[in-house]
């Protein structure tokens, strides 16, 4: 056998291993508890995105909201309770997309680095697993996060419908961006949102961490199931942690996706600039409360409906 005839049967091999470790119920799972936890909580994920999206440079009294209680009331005001699940249709589709592929995903290389079940990875293995499962997901889902981006700081006052397109529904959003900007408009927000993988693979490396100290703390296996109590504390820590950590970027990619910012920022760097000196510091921390307060819910719920649908799905196949 030749070294290229040798290369050819690894590389066989190993695909052959990798798809030994894929398993549907990972899928299934991941979009029950996105859907789950988006249905549920997509106001605040409405109120964090319009906070987000004002800047310190744009006088608008329709796009500046002094705090949560006053963006809440706005929006009611000023489209009615509708306002609060504008961009609710592509925030399901994301949010369960992206929910099921990382889990997909996270799962498959995790099984395939391991091997035996009973080991576990670092804390070092299971970053790099997070953060090439995130670059996957964010590649696919990108477009439709614009999507939602740009239904969620739409309004319906006259004096804005003049200055920018009006979009009615995900797949219409989708096609006049492409038409009007082409790919690079779908992709917009995608380099922050590179280095906004960091937040996913933080949050399972930490999930992960706090499921093995739990194990190695009472002596039972890794992959026993446990309460949902445990599950949602598991969770909120790991959601906080990492959202306290990365949160400034998504701050980044609001105001590139923001229809209304076409032609104020020229990429990410002047994003960062323009926002440190028109805000300062905490400029990058805009919507971090009402962040906080969707997404540790929202977080407890998905892992838990997860890890149950998961649990009822591997039963039933047993």
């Amino acid at each position: 056998m030749t070294e290229h005839q040798r290369s050819a049967s690894d590389a066989r091999r190993s695909l052959r291993d990798l798809f030994q470790h894929v398993k549907y119920e990972h899928l299934v799972a991941g979009v029950s508890g996105g859907v789950s936890a988006t249905l549920a909580l997509h106001p605040l994920d409405v109120i964090k995105v319009r906070l987000q999206a004002h800047d310190g440079a744009n006088a608008d009294p329709h796009k500046s909201y002094n705090g949560l209680r006053h963006a809440f009331k706005s929006i009611v005001s000023e489209s009615g309770w509708k306002g609060l699940y504008q961009g609710a249709v592509p925030n399901i589709w994301g949010a369960g997309l992206a929910w099921g592929l990382y889990f997909f995903g996270f799962n498959i290389l995790k099984d395939y680095i391991k091997g035996d079940k009973r080991t576990t990875l670092s804390a070092k293995e299971y970053l790099t697993v997070g953060m090439l499962t995130g670059i996957g997901t964010l590649t696919v889902t990108n477009p439709i996060w614009v999507s939602k981006t740009r239904l969620i700081v739409q309004t319906e006052s006259s004096n804005l419908a003049v200055k920018s397109t009006q979009y009615n529904g995900m797949l219409d959003t989708l096609y006049k961006t492409w038409k009007q900007e082409g790919l690079k408009g779908l992709y917009k927000g995608y380099l922050p949102g590179l280095f906004g993988v960091s937040h996913g693979a933080l949050q399972f490396m930490a999930y992960e961490e706090l499921k093995k100290l739990r194990s190695s703390y009472f002596g039972t296996p890794i992959d026993k199931k446990l309460s949902s109590v445990e599950y949602i504390i598991m969770a909120a820590l790991s959601k906080i942690f990492a959202s306290g950590t990365t949160y400034p970027y998504q701050v980044v990619r609001t105001r590139l996706q923001d229809q209304y910012n076409i032609g104020r920022y020229n990429g990410a760097i002047d994003v960062v600039k323009k926002t440190w000196r028109f805000e300062g510091p905490l400029g990058f921390y805009k919507g971090l409360f009402p962040n906080l307060l969707r997404v540790t819910p929202a977080c407890c719920i998905t892992f838990v409906v997860y890890e149950n649908v998961l649990s009822f799905l591997q039963n039933k196949n047993k």
